[in-house]
């Protein structure tokens, strides 16, 4: 006897734009960065498996979760709700906080590429670009422009981060496994290793208020620095 498929419902629906913007394949650019990883591999901080997963997991819990996912948190019930001003004091939140000039160019690349990449799609893209005119960010970060497309998806705010997180997760072990270099057995193993603790960062994200985001990682904006004059490099930071 065949059983008949279920009609998804619209929660579960949420879920396909976000797995469209946790994609690889989202023309954005994050393949070429490597958030300082590669300045750790060249400092021999990071140099086989075992550091290269202890780098990533220290690099979700000290500096995303404690700023960027914070801020998508933050980001998607505002561009729900359209409130501009939060928007803009987001916004302005992340561009202080890029202690780099490199750091600084991927969020305004990528958050670039991102416009770019809703006004590709025409009417599929409208909704976001709509809401990215309406806030007239200048420019808009990264974060914040990733959060105006997750918030067309119908996804809670939960759901949002997670996928932001992981969606970082991937790009990073990808940069590892050609920096350091690991093969693909060993990728996927720093991937299992970070999965379990996506959901503890998301959710120490969303227990912070304002004044408890931060973006205090000396250690990772000085390798950030040391990039930019670094002699060979495969990624952009």
């Amino acid at each position: 006897m065949i059983t008949p498929m279920t009609t998804p419902t619209v929660a579960d629906a949420g879920w396909l734009p976000l797995l469209w913007l946790a994609s690889p394949a989202l023309p954005v650019g994050g393949f070429s960065y490597s958030e300082g990883l590669e300045a750790a591999v060249d400092a021999g901080l990071v140099h086989d498996e075992g550091s290269a997963a202890d780098w990533l997991v220290d690099q979700l819990h000290l500096v995303l979760a404690r700023g960027e996912l914070a801020v998508v948190a933050q980001a998607v019930p505002a561009w729900c709700a359209d409130d501009h001003a939060r928007l803009r004091a987001l916004n302005d939140w992340v561009w202080q906080t890029r202690e780099t000039h490199e750091l600084r160019l991927q969020c305004e690349q990528m958050g670039h590429s991102l416009q770019a990449w809703a006004r590709s799609l025409g009417p599929a893209g409208a909704a976001v670009q709509a809401r990215l005119d309406g806030a007239a960010l200048q420019p808009p970060s990264w974060p914040l422009a990733w959060a105006a497309a997750a918030a067309t998806s119908e996804a809670d705010p939960t759901r949002c981060t997670a996928t932001y997180a992981f969606a970082w997760a991937e790009n990073l072990v990808q940069a590892a496994l050609k920096a350091v270099p690991l093969g693909q057995g060993a990728g996927q193993r720093t991937l299992a290793r970070l999965l379990p603790e996506i959901p503890l960062a998301v959710s120490a994200a969303l227990a912070l208020a304002d004044d408890e985001r931060q973006a205090f990682a000396p250690g990772l904006a000085i390798l950030s620095a040391r990039h930019e004059t670094q002699y060979s490099r495969l990624f952009r930071s």
